[in-house]
């Protein structure tokens, strides 16, 4: 019967409920001595084995690691996670993934827990609010994506370097109206940095800048693309492929097929939709494979927490 009774089944041969036999299971608190010997004794009689994902789920594996992302919609950190999953399936880790949902507190949450469960490593892609006190625990064996953090090994994207490339770019065309749709600068990287960057070019230039910081959705880029449009604008450049897609929704609403798109994204999603768009690839894929191996390298001792930058490329 090996691997075909459920926790149910456990439940009911014990005579305890199922969250005394999760909490067993788990070797959490709140179970009596007594009671624990007797549901470990079922399980041992019926040879009860929960399945690997279970198994790695409470971090009772041999080799488990955890993947945090803010959003399980992002279409970035998926493209990140798709070539992460690879490198630890063949180095024989069990991943997990959970979401932090761009909260600091779900953070500490999570990682409290993962520490509990003697999780070998986390790759979490990091938000501004996340601190390095609350990372403190995790020195040797976390890699943070996105953002970097003091003394610990991070992946980080070169934001500056895809706002030169693509606002280069349009200059080289011709375009001296160019407008930006960003996101707030409470955002670090994808805001802050890729604002600043926009402005820098417009000045070094002398061209006058026309921006506005909405957010990261696409209904905002929809929203928003009307605010950044002067007469004279010939092109408008958006701080994300999402940004852009809506941006490119209004475009199409309003019949103005007369301005030159360009994002930082280049996502399966956008090529598809819109091959006109000029595109820069931050390097997603590039960034999920190096801090697999690089998460790798420091839970076997192998390698020592460092910052790597991924450089961006025009599509």
């Amino acid at each position: 019967m090996q691997n075909r009774l459920t926790i149910k089944d456990i439940a009911r041969l014990s005579g305890v409920g199922k969250s005394t036999v999760s909490r067993v299971l788990n070797n959490e608190s709140g179970v009596s001595d007594r009671t624990r010997e007797r549901v470990e004794e079922v399980m041992n009689q019926h040879g009860f084995s929960p399945s690997r994902s279970a198994r790695a789920m409470r971090g009772q594996s041999d080799k488990v690691v955890a993947i945090i992302v803010t959003r399980l919609d992002s279409l970035s950190e998926n493209l990140a996670v798709q070539t992460m999953l690879p490198v630890f399936y063949e180095q024989g880790y069990d991943p997990i993934m959970m979401e932090s949902q761009f909260s600091p507190e779900k953070v500490e949450e999570h990682l409290g827990m993962l520490k509990r469960r003697n999780i070998d490593g986390v790759v979490l892609f990091g938000f501004t609010g996340v601190s390095e006190t609350m990372l403190a625990n995790w020195q040797s064996s976390l890699v943070m994506v996105a953002r970097d953090a003091k003394g610990f090994a991070s992946v980080c994207y070169d934001d500056k370097g895809a706002i030169n490339i693509l606002m280069q770019r349009l200059y080289d065309q011709g375009h001296r109206h160019i407008s930006y749709l960003g996101v707030p600068h409470s955002d670090v990287t994808t805001g802050k940095r890729r604002h600043d960057a926009y402005l820098a070019f417009c000045k070094k230039h002398k061209l006058n800048p026309v921006a506005a910081l909405p957010g990261l959705a696409m209904k905002q880029g929809f929203e928003y693309a009307s605010k950044v449009m002067t007469p004279d604008t010939t092109a408008l450049l958006c701080a994300t492929d999402t940004l852009a897609l809506g941006a490119s929704k209004y475009f199409q609403q309003e019949r103005m097929d007369n301005v030159q798109l360009a994002s930082v994204g280049n996502t399966p999603l956008m090529k598809f939709l819109h091959p006109e768009i000029i595109t820069v690839d931050p390097g997603y894929a590039d960034a999920g494979r190096q801090a697999a191996e690089q998460l790798i390298g420091q839970v076997t001792g192998r390698a020592e927490p460092r910052q790597i930058i991924i450089p961006a490329n025009l599509i």
